[in-house]
């Protein structure tokens, strides 16, 4: 039950199940022993029980009262800012501006889907918490990536030199960082990579690299149909956080999309609600690799009971997060031949709701949601990813953060038969 529902406003998605769908058959090897393990994406990853400003902000209620205790809030949070600040920068005032463009969007649409999703007994609150910390985020790869930059790159634009394929039973060092990392198994699997464990997703490649060393992904000699980015946005939070590293918007400009790109690949990057990332991204970013602008969607994030995990109104975070769609429109050449696959239309102003992680950075997975618009078989590669999706390439120097253990739960099937071998991991109707 990945993608719970579809309508004319967008979709309603179960992020954990989309995770566990490419986890139903997994094995894992030690000490050159294979088992079979039931694999689940940790629970409690999920459990968003109430909105992060200690009071509920219930969507159906903010549309039949008129919100109005919501805008009385935000009015009070307004007069305490203009104690501070006896106007609003030139950003905040685009910020508001564009908030109000859409909030009719974001407000209708989150009722419609949320109130569908209630119909079918998913987003009712009604779910098992399960009493356990969330596991440790602390990551060492990009640390590792920044070492890495003293070894040698293969010079030979060779797809075979640039290449390796991950062989779960093979205990010898494997190359992360210098070579795309395939894993042509039909299962899942549980393998050791420098000393550590991940759970790696069936017929899925990777390259472990920061953006100084993404040759060995140009030279894999693939075009994509989907390219999906989660830029490492620059912001305030991040700098105080220092959770990443973060980019500069400019630098953005050097990512090698156009020889990536098959015709028409759809083109995805996720923005912040800050107008001026928008505005690059539209106006300068996309137009500088050819690709032409089709929709813009918003994730709205809900907790298990369905309401905004921030108000709406609210003059600091916003529940909802931007996404900007485009086509890449290579110029006239030999790319414009009659193979070329038809193009679908996407629509603009769609909304994708889900419960969000409890861990930062971790987006949904687009996977469903993006394949009618790019077919059943259309290749697709993650840029900045933090994680493996099944059938993608992915790149980024965190590329198998969430692929660690830790943030799974593991335990034996050896004696389950194939097809009980995910009924742990999903939740009965509900529940989240």
């Amino acid at each position: 039950m990945s993608v719970v529902l579809q309508s004319n406003y967008g979709c309603v998605l179960d992020a954990r199940s989309l995770i566990d769908q490419g986890y139903a058959r997994c094995i894992r090897w030690r000490d050159k022993q294979k088992s079979r393990v039931k694999c689940c994406f940790k629970r409690q990853c999920f459990q968003i029980l109430k909105s992060h400003y200690g009071t509920n902000v219930n969507v159906s209620a903010a549309v039949d009262a008129g919100n109005s205790e919501m805008m009385q809030k935000t009015a009070k949070s307004s007069k305490k800012r203009k104690r501070k600040h006896s106007e609003l920068n030139q950003g905040e005032i685009d910020s508001q501006a564009f908030h109000e463009k859409i909030r009719s969007v974001i407000l209708e649409g989150t009722k419609s889907l949320v109130d569908s999703a209630r119909s079918l007994g998913f987003l009712t609150g009604d779910t098992d918490a399960v009493r356990e910390p969330l596991p440790s985020q602390e990551c060492r790869l990009a640390a590792l990536c920044e070492m890495a930059k003293d070894l040698p790159l293969v010079d030979q634009e060779d797809q075979e030199d640039c290449t390796q394929l991950l062989v779960a039973e093979n205990t010898s060092p494997v190359d992360l960082f210098s070579r795309v990392t395939e894993s042509r198994a039909d299962w899942a699997a549980v393998v050791t990579l420098m000393g550590e464990e991940y759970v790696i997703p069936p017929h899925t490649a990777f390259l472990l690299s920061d953006f100084t060393r993404i040759q060995p992904l140009v030279q894999y000699g693939r075009s994509f149909d989907l390219i999906v980015m989660d830029p490492p946005w620059e912001n305030k939070s991040v700098k105080r956080s220092r959770r990443y590293g973060s980019l500069p918007s400019t630098q953005l400009k050097r990512l090698p999309i156009p020889l990536l790109a098959s015709p028409n690949c759809l083109v995805v990057a996720w923005v912040t609600n800050r107008p001026s990332h928008l505005r690059f991204v539209r106006d300068e970013l996309y137009p500088h690799w050819g690709v032409e602008v089709v929709a813009e969607w918003f994730w709205v994030k809900v907790t298990a009971s369905g309401q905004f995990v921030f108000p709406l109104d609210s003059p600091h975070k916003k529940p909802y997060e931007i996404l900007v769609l485009g086509r890449y429109r290579p110029s006239a050449g030999p790319s414009a031949s009659s193979s070329e696959k038809p193009e679908v239309p996407v629509e603009d102003r769609r909304l994708i709701v889900s419960v969000p992680s409890a861990l930062h950075s971790q987006k949904p997975s687009l996977s469903e949601v993006l394949k009618p618009y790019v077919g059943a078989e259309g290749k697709c590669l993650e840029l900045f990813a933090r994680s493996l999706q099944p059938g993608w390439t992915s790149w980024g120097n965190e590329v198998l953060k969430f692929q660690h253990t830790s943030y799974f739960t593991l335990t034996p099937a050896d004696d389950v038969r194939e097809d009980e071998a995910t009924d742990d991991c999903t939740d009965k109707p509900g529940t989240t």
